[in-house]
């Protein structure tokens, strides 16, 4: 299991490394990769906060646990991700646009909270 959750981590991690540095360091980049799937971009000023958001969690979701130190907050970083995740869907579903990627990362995010929680006590 703890392999299991340690790929899943990974996972997260990456893949809001990458998404919040695209929103960050390459706003234009990121406009015009939304646009082209029919999704709506949001203001400049709310992508920065989304992606700064999304990168704390990905190291969040890392490193207390590599360290060991608090490795609590791993599970509540996860616990983050999830709460920006379910924003991400409604966002999406609003806009009648796909929300496969955030149900995805969301689930992920679930099981890592889980499971490092009950690893934890």
């Amino acid at each position: 299991m703890n392999i299991a959750l340690w790929i899943a981590q990974g996972l997260v991690a990456l893949a809001f490394l990458y998404g919040g540095a695209i929103k960050v360091f390459t706003y234009g980049y990121y406009v015009t990769s939304i646009t082209k799937l029919g999704q709506t971009p949001v203001a400049r000023g709310l992508a920065g906060f989304i992606g700064i958001a999304e990168m704390i969690g990905a190291i969040g979701v890392v490193l207390p646990m590599a360290l060991n130190v608090a490795p609590v907050l791993s599970a509540w970083a996860a616990i983050g991700i999830g709460i920006i995740m379910l924003l991400a869907m409604g966002y999406h579903l609003r806009g009648r646009e796909p929300a496969l990627a955030p149900i995805i990362l969301f689930l992920l995010a679930a099981f890592v909270a889980v499971g490092r929680f009950s690893h934890l006590t």
